[in-house]
């Protein structure tokens, strides 16, 4: 269980990336940030977004249309 969910579904880019990065403000380091979105894109932006920032995607997955991520802030 994430210590932080944020759902973004319906939400096209870059607003998905933006609200996570607002999320993860609230989230302490170690913890963790689960995103639900519906943008395919969100996909290449959210590794794109942990590889420049330095948090780690600790998974990710598809079910339904609906994409998971769940990132580590570090």
């Amino acid at each position: 269980m994430a210590d932080v969910l944020l759902d973004a579904k319906g939400l096209n880019c870059p607003l998905p990336i933006l609200k996570a990065k607002k999320a993860l403000l609230g989230v302490p380091d170690g913890g963790t940030l689960e995103v639900l979105a519906t943008d395919k894109g969100a996909v290449k932006d959210f590794e794109a977004f942990c590889r420049t920032t330095g948090h780690e995607l600790v998974a990710q997955g598809e079910e339904t249309g609906v994409f998971r991520f769940l990132i580590r802030k570090k």
